[in-house]
């Protein structure tokens, strides 16, 4: 794969030292091209927690080497002086609960992030409409979160996460609070916006109702990743009517 996208090489990550120590990843090995969404699945206490970790530079890890959007932002040592600049620019998050700011409307809790980067409130609140409108929730552009349901609240989340145009979104169990019909439909959303976007996107998700609409998915076990692939899960995603 080129720079694009996510890629990660022999990624580790050791907390504490000597007999106490944990590895709690031994070697993560994963690439995501640009417009695709991957999922990311294991047992708790597998590692996926420390690994959206590191790729969301909110930890460092131990050794390895981790691409984001092009750029090495990690080879056994962090390769970039601004962290927080990172997060805010190459990284979008979506996460199980919403986290909306109660007491801002739906498009300033979209346009909040790019006003915090030094974008004019305008302009700032110009984009998160578009992005609103995509997602088929601008009807609801002035309400406050408390006004949405929860199928909607996730929509403006996913706004919220793409509103940077990051080249990278994390999303940790982004469906786990929805019935089946709202939570394929987040996934045909996250598919639209990254086929849209070039965005490359991992899915953490124990949730099943899912699981198969994935074309790649990678495992995680003990601290190490390895891929699933074949036939079987084309097919599954063809019942699903996701391309």
């Amino acid at each position: 794969m080129s720079g694009k996208g996510i890629h990660i090489e022999a990624l580790q990550k050791r907390y504490g030292s000597g007999d106490t120590a944990v590895d709690a990843l031994k070697r993560v090995d994963m690439q995501v091209a640009p417009g695709e969404v991957v999922g990311l699945i294991g047992p708790s206490g597998s590692g996926k927690s420390t690994l959206l970790k590191c790729l969301g530079a909110v930890i460092e890890p131990t050794a390895g080497r981790m691409v984001l959007g092009g750029e090495v932002i990690y080879d056994d040592g962090w390769k970039v002086k601004d962290l927080r600049a990172l997060r805010r620019d190459k990284i979008g998050f979506i996460f199980q609960a919403p986290y909306l700011i109660p007491f801002l409307d739906v498009t300033d809790n979209v346009a909040l992030l790019p006003m915090l980067a030094g974008t004019p409130n305008a302009k700032a609140r110009s984009k998160a409409r578009d992005l609103l409108n995509a997602l088929d929730v601008n009807h609801r552009a002035q309400a406050i979160p408390s006004q949405l349901s929860g199928g909607e609240q996730q929509r403006v989340a996913i706004a919220r996460g793409l509103v940077n145009r990051p080249p990278v979104i994390l999303a940790d169990e982004p469906t786990a609070p929805l019935d089946s019909e709202r939570a394929l439909a987040v996934i045909r959303i996250l598919n639209d916006m990254a086929g849209k976007f070039e965005t490359a996107i991992i899915v953490v998700t124990h949730d099943e109702k899912i699981i198969p609409t994935f074309k790649r998915i990678y495992h995680i076990r003990d601290g190490v990743t390895y891929e699933e692939t074949g036939e079987g899960r084309r097919n599954l995603r063809e019942k699903f009517k996701l391309s």
